[in-house]
């Protein structure tokens, strides 16, 4: 059998520009994902930084300063601490469940991350039903707290599970009709369209001025989700030891602080892109990127929506912090109350005044 040379070499040079072509889509079909993980990252280090800096500053003490300038690394070799300690597990616990626990907290949020825009066409993903989507996925992290605590074979870590539940379900509900209320003035439910939406007015289009009663709720209905004070009942020391993660330890302790650390950053978020006019920065009627000619597609035009939507992120997260160190704890049966007495009809009222204002519109 005689094999024709010039044929076997015809293939092969047919064959590896077409590899190299798949490998380079596979690999920028990646990196805006790794990107943003990357920056959402860095984004929990400079929350943990600020948090402590803020704390410190409220409690009239020194913070962090001897790990990097103004103490900055802090976060950083408390990470590294925690990824090299020894990850112990509960002899007689579910070990599958204990071990799975962390992961779907952590995930469920970082899905969150998908209809964020943080700028002009700048979305991983542009859902028509992009704020609804991040409800749905927001209420799986709940159910990887309750295996946690269950997995932990531990009474105190099972009733911070339970709690976790609880305060979860008791909190999402008065926030959807919030949500909703966004929705039926945006006209739609992409995260893209309500900013856009609030651009027409300048300052003044913001929900902020047009939904205050939706803002007082959601406010307090995101603080319950991110279980912050006064409402971080299912980690109280006092009770439950340290809740659903008294057994772990190593990176599965650091992955729960992680998760509530990025779901405080994309509940700022989201503050900023259903209030707060997202990435737009602009006086009535006149559009400040057009008076200064700069391209909102462009380069530089990106980076300054980057920089507004993160600035407003970050000044909102002010309210959060400096109510960890102000209020005190309220009692289980207050936060169910609150949350089932108070916040849900005041909700449903304020959608109710919603949409009639819009059927009077027409």
């Amino acid at each position: 059998m005689i094999i024709d040379t010039t044929k076997v070499e015809a293939i092969h040079s047919f064959s590896r520009p077409e590899s190299l072509k798949e490998v380079y889509e596979l690999i920028w079909l990646l990196v805006p994902i790794f990107t943003t993980v990357f920056g959402i990252i860095i984004g929990v280090l400079v929350i943990v930084w600020l948090e402590r800096q803020i704390s410190a500053g409220v409690q009239q003490r020194i913070g962090p300063e001897y790990a990097g300038p103004w103490g900055i690394l802090q976060a950083l070799a408390d990470g590294t601490k925690l990824l090299f300690k020894e990850d112990l597990r509960p002899s007689r616990g579910d070990i599958r469940l204990f071990s799975i626990g962390p992961s779907i907290a952590v995930i469920s949020i970082l899905l969150s991350y998908l209809v964020i825009p943080f700028g002009y066409r700048l979305v991983l993903s542009d859902l028509s039903i992009g704020v609804f989507l991040w409800i749905a996925i927001s209420s799986i992290a709940p159910i990887g707290l309750l295996m946690s605590g269950y997995g932990s074979n531990n009474k105190y870590s099972f009733l911070g599970g339970l709690r976790a539940a609880a305060q979860s379900i008791s909190y999402e509900i008065p926030l959807t009709p919030c949500v909703l209320s966004i929705s039926l003035l945006s006209n739609s439910s992409s995260t893209v369209d309500i900013v856009e939406a609030q651009s027409k007015y300048g300052f003044w289009g913001w929900n902020l001025w047009r939904q205050p009663i939706g803002f007082t709720v959601f406010l307090i209905s995101s603080l319950a989700e991110c279980e912050r004070l006064p409402f971080d009942l299912p980690e109280a020391e006092e009770e439950l030891v340290a809740g659903y993660q008294t057994e772990y330890s190593g990176i599965k302790f650091g992955l729960f602080y992680v998760a509530s650390y990025l779901n405080l950053l994309v509940s700022s978020l989201f503050v900023t892109v259903l209030y707060l006019g997202g990435w737009n920065f602009s006086i009535p009627y006149i559009s400040i990127p057009e008076l200064l000619g700069i391209e909102m597609g462009g380069v530089f035009g990106t980076t300054i929506s980057i920089f507004i939507t993160l600035a407003k992120a970050y000044l909102f997260l002010f309210i959060p912090i400096t109510t960890r160190w102000t209020l005190p704890r309220m009692r289980m049966d207050q936060l169910l109350n609150l949350g089932w007495k108070f916040l849900l009809p005041i909700s449903l009222g304020n959608l109710l005044l919603t949409t009639s204002s819009q059927l009077f519109s027409l």
